[in-house]
């Protein structure tokens, strides 16, 4: 038997019917927990990796933004120098 890190509640799941790196719930707080070892068993809160992800991409998302708006104001400033040239 092995305890919530989150609640502490006993959580009843033989050792035999788990993997090290399955995802259970808690009954009690409804916590998702990652199997970190099987004999004994122990189990520690799971990180939401799912979560992660999305910010990493939202990261990369702005990262490509920020450089189409300096290839755009780039262009912007070789239009003006044309522009220019085209007046004298």
């Amino acid at each position: 038997m092995a305890t919530c890190p989150e609640c502490d509640a006993d959580i009843d799941v033989d050792e035999f019917d788990v993997d090290k790196g399955d995802l259970i719930s808690c009954a009690e707080c409804g916590t998702n927990l990652e199997v970190t070892s099987t004999s004994p068993l122990e189990l520690e809160t799971a990180g939401d990796d799912d979560d992660d992800d999305d910010d990493d991409d939202d990261d990369v998302e702005d990262d490509v933004e920020e450089e189409e708006d300096a290839e755009d104001d780039a262009d912007d400033d070789d239009k003006e120098d044309v522009d220019k040239d085209w007046e004298e």
